[in-house]
Order: C-alpha cells, then structure tokens, then sequence
C-alpha cells in the first residue's frame, strides 16, 4: 500500500508540474514580468526641485538646500536571473509543488476508502482546486509584484483558516451520514468568509488594472487545469499500480 501511494504521488505529482510549468511559461510568468517593470520603475515627480527663482533668499546659495538627501539604498535580495535560470527555478517549483499537492490528493483518497478512476480522481482535484485556490481567492486575489497587499502574517494565517476550512467542509458535506455533521461542514467552508480577508487601504498602486485582471484569470485557469491534471493522473495511476 505504501509503495503504491508513493509511486502514484511522485508520478502524478511529476508529470502535473512539468504541465503547470508549461503552462506558466506560456501564460502567468509573461504577466509576472511585465508587471516587474512596473515594480522597479525609478520615483517619478520633481521631489527636491527649487521653484524659486535664482539667487532669491540665504537658501539660493546652498546647492543642497531643500533637497532631501538620498536614503541608502537596501540590500537586494537575491533572486534568479532572468531567461533560463529563472525558468529553472520555476520548473523546480512546479514539481515540488505538484508532487506535494499529489501525496496530500492521495493521502485523502486512502483516508476516504473510495475507488477512484480517472473520472473521481479528477473531482478529487477540483475539489482540492475548490479548497487551496477558489476558496482563499474569495478573499485574497492572487497578487503580482508591485501590487499592494496586507501583511504577509495576516494573510497567511487567513489563507490557512480558508483553505482547512473548506477542505474539512467539503469532506463532511460530502462523507458525513449525520445531517448535522453535514450542516457543519458548510458553516465551516463560510466561517473564513463570514471573519473576513484581511484588508489594507486601498490606493494608487503601480500595477495597471487591465494587467492584474489578466494575471488574475490566467492564473485562474492554469490552477484550475493543473488541478484536473493532477486528479486525473492520480486517480488513473492509483488504480493502475494496484493492478501491478
């Protein structure tokens, strides 16, 4: 049993990050570079200039009076290079990720004692796409760089709270016998929804909306897909290898 579940997770998990990896290339990490460039773009504005005219006042004559002195620039912090290392990277990424989120798809199908096909196993991963990207995205849409967000501990902790709850909700609405048990299951998926995202004030950003509306369905749909990819092969592949 163990092998088996090991074997379905690290091929399942493998072949549905190199498709999601692909599927970045193609769609989100253009977005992702393209908002880059806004995101590094240099201050605009006249902060500093005299509009004075020459020689007007004690000020005149001091070169650096009015002007605010340069702040010293913050250590960067390391990143890939663009073009192929940065595409290694997120390869990297994509199949940690796929092979994580596949033990976890698996885990669950064991847990719940059901046959699973291609067919189940692809509802097995819309649910688990329901639970780890719909549900938190309700309240935390996904962010590209440069766009203005909460701080990261809030966030996280309400993305946890989202992402539990509706993965314990699903599962009770879904298995539970008891009527109850299955009422709590869809107070659970509308807790994280009912306390509310974390917020920030909302101004000017950098980031042009037409991008982030873009980036937002893009990403929408490569989740959407990697988690149909996912299911599927980790159905197929689990019922294959009982057969070997």
């Amino acid at each position: 049993m163990f092998g088996r579940i090991v074997q379905t997770a690290l091929l399942a998990g493998l072949l549905a990050g190199l498709f999601a990896w692909g599927a970045h290339m193609v769609k989100t990490t253009p977005l992702i570079v393209a908002a880059e460039v806004y995101e590094n773009a240099p201050a605009q504005g006249g902060a500093g200039q005299s509009h004075g005219g020459a020689g007007h006042g004690h000020d005149a004559a001091k070169p650096d009076a009015g002007r605010e002195k340069p702040a010293a620039p913050e250590a960067k912090a390391w990143e890939p290079e663009d073009g192929l290392e940065r595409n290694l990277y997120t390869l990297l990424a994509d199949v940690i990720a796929g092979i994580g989120f596949s033990f976890m798809l698996t885990g669950a199908i064991v847990l719940s004692g059901r046959e699973v096909d291609t067919f189940k196993g692809a509802v097995w991963g819309l649910a688990g796409f329901a639970a780890l990207y719909v549900a938190p995205s309700l309240g935390l849409a996904p962010e590209l760089p440069g766009m203005q967000a909460a701080a990261l501990t809030a966030r996280q902790a309400w993305w946890l709270l989202a992402a539990t709850g509706t993965a314990l909700g699903l599962g009770l609405a879904v298995f539970a016998s008891n009527r109850l048990l299955k009422v709590a299951g869809g107070l659970l998926i509308l807790l994280p929804h009912v306390i509310g995202a974390p917020k920030h004030p909302l101004e000017p950003g950098q980031v042009p909306a037409e991008l982030a509306a873009e980036f937002a369905v893009a990403t929408l749909v490569v989740t959407g897909l990697f988690w149909l990819v996912l299911g599927g092969l980790t159905g197929y592949l689990y019922r294959r290898f009982e057969r070997s």
